[in-house]
This record gives C-alpha cells, sequence and structure tokens, in this order.
C-alpha cells in the first residue's frame, strides 16, 4: 500500500521532514539532489537524527556523534549498524512508501 509523505516540488536541497508511518518514525531528507528515506533513530541508542548534523554526505548525531555515510546509511564506525534505510516509490507527482 502506497503512502505518500510529500510532493515533488517541495523537495530541494536541505529538504528534511519527519514523518510517522506504520508505527514507525521516518526521516525524509535529500542530500547531493537524491531523496532518502531513513528511520528517525540512531541505531547505536536510539536518539532521533532529525536533528542531526550534515557534512556534505556525512550524517552525525547530534547526541554521541556517530557517523554515517549517505546514501549507503554504513556508519563510519565498525562498531555500529547501518541506518535503516527505506525505498522511495514515486507516483505521480508525489513521493512515498509502500508499507
Amino acid at each position: 500500500m502506497f503512502f505518500p509523505l510529500e510532493r515533488l516540488i517541495n523537495l530541494h536541497e536541505g529538504y528534511r521532514q519527519t514523518f510517522k508511518v506504520a508505527g514507525r518514525n521516518l526521516l525524509l531528507m535529500v542530500v547531493d539532489n537524491q531523496p532518502l528515506l531513513l528511520e528517525d533513530s540512531c541505531p547505536h541508542q536510539g536518539a532521533p537524527l532529525r536533528t542531526a548534523t550534515l557534512m556534505g554526505t556525512v550524517l552525525r548525531c547530534q547526541r554521541h556523534g556517530m557517523e554515517f555515510q549517505l546514501p549507503s546509511g554504513r556508519a563510519s564506525q565498525p562498531s555500529c549498524p547501518s541506518l535503516k534505510m527505506f525505498g522511495l516509490v514515486y507516483d505521480g507527482a508525489s513521493i512515498g512508501v509502500d508499507v
């Protein structure tokens, strides 16, 4: 089932918005002109990533400084799991996720 998140016309570099879908907190962001959808929770200790800093394509959690490479979601520290990433679906003028 398609769950629309945003109209394509609203997406731009630096876009960042959270959504609750099927009981999950998701973060939609545009990095390097690419829309990305990830769980709004750091896999290290669950801190929300909506306030994480972004330097180029590196997302840095505000709570403990864990860093993740985007768009892969891979953690820079080998001991930390990768981000939970979700595939985006395009439907006409909207972008969303299948749930």
